[in-house]
């Protein structure tokens, strides 16, 4: 049985991972400040003896002896890390540093959760892992994107310096349930906006592009690229490489929820990328064939009775 570490662990995705790597026999510790993750996403696993739930700051000093780190501690949607941009890019690197310094010290294999968003508004489309990316460093976006970046660097100069085993995963846009109502993306406003019959708000003309990977299907790309033999570091990307429209989007959520809700335009927010298409060939290739096997309209059926439930 691995004694596996999980930060960010109560949030959207970290409490997917830990159901998941539960279901598989290891003792999970799941790491959360309760700033955008949620005891209730978390509920039904408390009873579990192989799973111990801390509050906890990844940026505070902390030991616990572990076989492997997932770090997925950083709220990931704009409104959540632009509230406090300070606490973010302590989160991002701070967090990182902290993290790396307890895998150096148990030997553990440690997993960094990056994003699409150190991309930027892109100029390379699709995009491979090889791109530098277009990122503004004194945006409104910044303390994430270049946040993320730093962590990156970080997990490639520790593996380097100290013979760490690292991975890194770029994570595309994913969706499914557990995810806030007031998250603040794309899809989940979308539905909300939807269910109770308000104005669908479209920034921008309504062109701009984004890839959608339910969550399940992230999961077991995590879970994979962690398992992979200890010279694939990655980074690599995760993400659905079919591509939509945010025009295309709404239409299909207002059809799907049979609602009302009429389309209003609102100008864009500043770097917010046109465009965001994974290249997933590395993944493919080196994570024993992974690619997304649940496409959108399945997806959001499970995506909206989920919210459906949460809002009522």
């Amino acid at each position: 049985m691995k004694k596996i570490l999980i930060t960010g662990g109560a949030g959207f995705i970290g409490s997917h991972l830990c159901k998941k790597l539960l279901s598989e026999r290891n003792y999970v510790i799941c790491f959360d400040n309760l700033q955008t993750g949620r005891k209730k996403n978390i509920q039904n696993l408390l009873d579990n003896p192989n799973f111990h739930f801390v509050e906890k700051d990844v940026v505070e000093s902390f030991f616990y002896e572990v076989d492997e780190i997932y770090n997925l501690a950083c709220p990931a949607s704009p409104p959540h890390y632009q509230d406090n941009p300070i606490k973010t890019l302590k989160t991002s690197v701070i967090g990182a540093i902290n993290l790396l310094e307890l895998a150096k010290k148990n030997n553990a294999k440690i997993l960094q959760a990056s994003t699409s968003e150190i991309y930027g508004d892109p100029i390379v489309h699709p995009q491979p892992e090889t791109y530098w990316g277009n990122v503004n460093p004194i945006g409104p976006r910044s303390c994430y994107d270049e946040g993320k970046r730093c962590a990156e660097t970080l997990f490639y100069d520790y593996g380097k310096t100290y013979n760490i085993r690292t991975k890194i995963i770029r994570i595309f846009n994913t969706y499914g349930p557990n995810m806030c109502v007031d998250d603040g993306r794309v899809i989940s406003n979308f539905i909300i906006q939807a269910l109770k019959n308000n104005d669908i708000t479209i920034y921008g003309d309504g062109l701009q592009t984004r890839s959608f990977q339910f969550i399940d299907d992230l999961v077991e790309g995590i879970i994979r690229m962690m398992n992979s033999s200890d010279d694939f570091t990655g980074p690599v990307n995760l993400g659905n490489p079919f591509e939509f429209t945010m025009l295309d989007l709404a239409k299909k959520i207002i059809k799907m929820t049979n609602s009302n809700s009429k389309l209003i335009f609102l100008d864009l927010p500043q770097d917010d990328p046109k465009m965001r298409k994974p290249l997933i060939d590395l993944a493919y290739n080196n994570l024993n064939h992974w690619k997304p096997k649940i496409q959108l309209d399945e997806g959001l059926l499970s995506t909206i009775e989920y919210f459906k439930n949460e809002i009522a």
